[in-house]
């Protein structure tokens, strides 16, 4: 008979440097980059553009060298961030994360310069290298660097914007996290005084008792007002550096830079929001009959993501685990087995406790070939999606390992396909393991909550970030006009739906501050609908599907989005129809929920 381990609730950091952000191991690790680094630049400085296809041996050589530098770069600066979302007091380990981001400033220039030589290559050459041996494998990624390098400015110019980012927009992304991880909200919960973190209060958005979810809400609310201006001139500062180095380069969208890294057309943009804009009417439907379960007449925002049911499952970190495991072993067995070494292996730091940040991440460590996932789990189904969510993460890395490092850079769009779809395995699980009508109509909800989450929240930063970096091109947007902006967008975003609303989102929502992405918004709803035709093949097909999947996962970074989903599903995502199909297959569950509520109440 076998013995389910108990899964701890901390990961495990050590196994990569011993000692946290005091480790004499990351240290001389970081030393290491640091030579690593210097070597990069000693032969970016003595790259030259190829003249004869028998050069390719050299740009292969250059290559390899940028993904040594890479991975190592990559592994210290993913377990410092790990460091710092644990324990948002670790002055150390926010050092370190300057002194890695200072690093990756040397870094980015070194590639770059070494892209701007390479991409001078002569055509002929250049199609000659390209169809060799060598570097026929790269031949996406290298045809990315060569568009990428006629789209900016000359070497020395994004050199000189790059050495400036680290004290400048990257910086203002740092000073966001240090003013989030100073917040305490302090409340009484369940009969409880406690002192919370933004994350631990954040998840009582989700509590039984309406008068802990109103009371959660406005003090969060009153603290991110409190410090308005801070945060405020923080996105302004960071929008502000984002558009000068737009100017400069003679981009006219600040959607360019997004649909460039998400390997997207803005035909696919507006097909994907014009379907959902097109078909937002049942959700609005169900949130108006989701506030009348709860006792109003229209939906606030803090009952949005409220239990309907008295009756609501709650599940143990290791019952949730183990509900996991089981349904991504009827999905497949490289899901499921790869999975359970996640949980044994302690890859997952889940404990409720204070000083964490809020939300939840996956981030890869390319050296150890390991993977960390960060969340903080307090029992609710929606817990248990995101801990699906994020091993979905994961896994698509862990799909990744044959291929060449190089190979493996997706864009953000379709890594949350990854994560959508190990998230909608548990959720489908949970909706059908329901033992009454109480709990199935719970579930259902929860699994609703994430469409609405996706065609109307995401819609409604994505709303919101579009109209303010508009405004920011003439100056300042001040904390009161973010406020009327964010306040326009989610009235718009949910139809109509919402009597109140969350002004202060913009200075809540981590993404809006992260440097490296812009427009942190629409890859997840992208995500979410493609990976809902994914999951309809899976479900056409069963366990032999997985096969077929995990090579669209090894596809991922070496193709455009409109050519991996005619390529995989035969569609063509350019158009509105492919969408709204996703679309339909989630006002079904709308339609379920609405007529369980009806026999119910």
């Amino acid at each position: 008979m076998t013995t389910t381990k108990t899964y701890s609730q901390v990961w495990d950091l050590d196994v990569f440097f011993k000692g946290g952000s005091d480790s004499e191991e990351l240290r001389t690790h970081l030393d290491a980059v640091k030579q690593q680094i210097g070597e990069l630049e000693s032969l970016a400085s003595a790259t030259q553009t190829p003249t004869s296809v028998d050069e390719a041996g050299k740009i292969l050589h250059v290559i390899d060298e940028i993904k040594n530098t890479a991975k190592n770069l990559r592994e210290a600066g993913a377990v410092i961030g790990c460091f710092l979302a644990a324990n948002t007091k670790d002055k150390k380990a926010l050092i370190l994360q300057a002194e890695v981001g200072t690093l990756g400033a040397r870094f980015q220039t070194a590639v770059l310069k070494i892209k701007q030589v390479v991409a001078k290559t002569e055509e002929s050459i250049w199609k000659e290298l390209l169809a060799t041996e060598q570097l026929s494998q790269f031949d996406f990624i290298l045809q990315e660097w060569r568009e990428e390098v006629q789209l900016k400015l000359s070497e020395e110019e994004e050199s000189l914007i790059t050495a400036l980012s680290v004290d400048g927009y990257q910086g203002w992304g740092q000073l966001y996290d240090q003013l989030v991880g100073d917040i305490t909200i302090e409340m009484t919960v369940d009969g409880e005084e406690k002192k919370l973190s933004v994350g631990q209060a954040n998840n009582l958005s989700s509590h039984a008792d309406v008068s802990v979810r109103k009371e959660a809400f406005e003090k969060l609310e009153e603290a991110w007002e409190t410090k308005e201006d801070f945060f405020a001139s923080t996105l302004n500062h960071l929008a502000g550096f984002r558009l000068a180095v737009y100017e400069k380069r003679g981009w006219d969208s600040v959607l360019k830079e997004p649909l460039m890294k998400n390997r997207m057309s803005q035909e696919t943009l507006d097909a994907m929001w014009g379907a959902i804009s097109a078909n937002k009417g049942p959700f609005a439907q169900y949130l108006k009959r989701k506030a009348e379960l709860l006792g109003n007449e229209n939906m606030n925002w803090y009952d949005l993501d409220a239990p309907v049911t008295s009756s609501t499952k709650e599940m143990s970190y290791q019952e949730g685990a183990e509900f996991i495991l089981e349904h991504f072993g009827k999905f497949g067995p490289e899901l499921e087995s790869f999975s359970r070494k996640a949980f044994e292996d302690s890859w997952i730091e889940a404990e409720d406790r204070a000083n964490k940040r809020p939300g939840g991440f996956c981030t890869g460590m390319p050296v150890s070939e390991q993977s960390r996932i960060f969340m903080t789990y307090s029992g609710s189904m929606s817990n248990v999606a995101t801990l699906a969510h994020e091993l979905g993460h994961a896994f698509h890395s862990y799909a990744l390992r044959p291929v060449h490092y190089m190979n493996r850079q997706y864009a953000m769009g379709v890594a949350e396909t990854a994560s959508t779809f190990a998230e909608m395995i548990v959720a489908d699980a949970s909706v059908k393991a329901a033992e009454t009508q109480e709990e199935k109509l719970a579930l259902l909800e929860d699994k609703i909550q994430r469409s609405v989450a996706f065609f109307m929240n995401i819609h409604a930063r994505f709303l919101f970030e579009t109209r303010f970096y508009e405004e920011r091109k003439n100056g300042v947007v001040p904390a009161a006009r973010l406020n009327e902006l964010m306040a326009e967008a989610q009235k718009e975003a949910y139809a109509g739906a919402l009597d109140t609303v969350h002004p202060h989102f913009w200075a809540s929502k981590l993404h809006f501050y992260i440097t490296g992405t812009p427009f942190y918004n629409f890859p997840y709803t992208f995500g979410y609908l493609f990976s809902l035709s994914i999951y309809a093949k899976a479900i056409a097909e069963g366990e032999s599907f997985e096969q077929k999947y995990m090579a669209l996962l090894r596809d991922t970074a070496v193709m455009s989005v409109e050519d991996l989903a005619m390529k995989h599903l035969g569609e063509d995502i350019t158009k509105e129809e492919f969408w709204a199909k996703g679309v339909a297959l989630c006002v079904k569950d709308v339609e379920e929920f609405l007529k369980i509520a009806s026999e119910e109440r």
